[in-house]
Formats: C-alpha cells, structure tokens, sequence
C-alpha cells in the first residue's frame, strides 16, 4: 500500500489538480495554502453564478460545512450535480454534523444531488452521520472512537463514497476494505484547520483519479506523517511555530519518508 500511496503524491505533483474548495471562512487560507505545498491548484469558488462556468474544468470539488451560509449551500448544490453530470470527484467534510442539525439535512441533501467520492470527518461526526451515536461539541469530536471503524464501513456501504474518519487512528473504508493510519501528532489539535486542510488534500488526491480509498489514503498519510515531521523538528512545542513548518513539511514530503515512516494497515 506505501508504494501505492507514493504513486498518488507524485501524481499531484506531476499533474497539478486544480482543486474548487466551497470551505469554511475560518480556515480557507490554510486550506489554499496547503493545497499550494502539496502540489496542487487552488480555487476558492463559492459563488452560485459561477458554479456553471467553472465545475467543467476542476479535477475535484471540496466541500466544508464548517461556516456554511446560505449562497454555499446553493453553490454546493449546483456543484455537485454539475460533478455528477461530469463525473467529477467530490470530496465532503461534513463539519459539525451530530451538533447541528441544520448541517446534517445539508448532508443528506447533497446525497439526494449527486454521488460523492469522499466524505471525510471526525469521529463523531462519520458516527452520526451512520447513525450511530457520536460525540461532537460544536467542531471538535469528543468521540473516543469505539465502533469507528464499523460506522465507517456502514456509511461507505450506505453512500458508495469512501468514508474517513480522523482521530488518534484514522480509518478508512469504502464499505469493504479497512485500512487504518497511525501517522499524527497531538499537535495537529493544537492549530486551527488540520480537519479542513486534511479534506482538502483529499480533493488533492481525488483529482488525480485511481482507487478513491488509495487517494484518501494518500491525503490522509501525508498530513499526519507532515506533522510528525514538523513536530519533531522542533526543541519545544510551540503551535505558532508547528504550523509554519507544517506547510513545510508537506511542501518537502518524499517518498523515502512515506516509505520509512508511513503506519498502515489495511484489513
């Protein structure tokens, strides 16, 4: 699976997907900026009245519920059947989903628009959106992850989407494979944003195409093992600091550090 998820970092590299982010105002510069380091275009375009022009010539549709206003909701929509017309990835962060129930109808209407390829989340959030009970408090998860994997497998089954769900271990599932990641940093929690950034690098990897679950994969891996790389490079734990040299370390990430360093195991 390591090799598989260096094919996919080296092919944002190489083919520079460019990446429609409809995200939250709160971390939409880190959203475009790590997108920036990781090889790939951004463009944060969230206007209904350009969704017709634009969606066409995007390689992958990222959508964040974080701050979600009324003109997001209606250029999301209109996105996501223009992807699903043109066969276009779209890879969801269903933010706050399980706290408020106005983002979970969001959700549920996306769905009835259009197939996404991706739906990435915390744990409680992927929990209740599965219907299982998940523990969120406003953006963060709370959740400690009893029953993720099995809540993940049940929504992939459910959307035909590859579900994600970020925490101490991440899981991933397309409704038949497992594969769980245990590359990260207490310090990702300690900045704003390492969620949405984490989504957006999944539209990274979505736009070049393949297997959705290797891609999520890749996106997923590449923040986390960026993370340990910045910590580590530091004499003491300073979050300020942590971020600048997260860009950093995705913008300076190998394959001989997915390689040497990268935790998977697929079941």
């Amino acid at each position: 699976m390591l090799d598989k998820i260096v094919e996919v970092l080296q092919a944002v590299r190489e083919k520079t997907p460019l990446v429609q982010a409809v995200t939250n105002y709160v971390t939409i510069n880190d959203c475009a900026n790590i997108l920036l380091c990781f090889g790939a275009s951004p463009a944060m375009v969230e206007v209904r009245e350009e969704m017709e022009e634009f969606v066409p010539i995007i390689s992958a549709l990222y959508i964040n519920t974080g701050t979600l206003t009324r003109e997001q909701e209606e250029a999301s929509i209109l996105a996501v059947k223009i992807a699903a017309e043109l066969n276009k990835p779209v890879v969801l962060d269903p933010v706050a989903c399980g706290a408020l129930s106005r983002k979970t109808d969001f959700v549920q209407r996306l769905l009835e628009c259009g197939k996404l390829s991706v739906i990435k989340g915390n744990t409680g959030e992927i929990k209740a959106l599965a219907g299982h009970s998940g523990k969120v408090r406003g953006v963060d998860s709370i959740d400690e992850g009893e029953g993720a994997a099995e809540a993940c497998r049940l929504l992939a089954e459910k959307t035909r989407a590859v579900v994600v769900a970020t925490g101490q271990t991440d899981i991933i599932s397309d409704g038949k494979r497992i594969c769980l990641i245990e590359n990260g940093t207490p310090m990702l929690t300690l900045i704003t944003g390492a969620g949405c950034m984490a989504g957006a690098l999944a539209a990274a990897t979505a736009g070049v195409g393949g297997d959705m679950l290797v891609a999520s994969a890749a996106a997923i891996m590449a923040i986390g093992l960026a993370g340990e790389i910045a910590a580590g490079s530091m004499e003491r734990a300073l979050p300020g600091t942590f971020r600048a040299r997260l860009f950093d370390s995705i913008y300076s990430l190998t394959p001989e550090d997915v390689l040497k360093c990268g935790k998977i195991k697929c079941l």
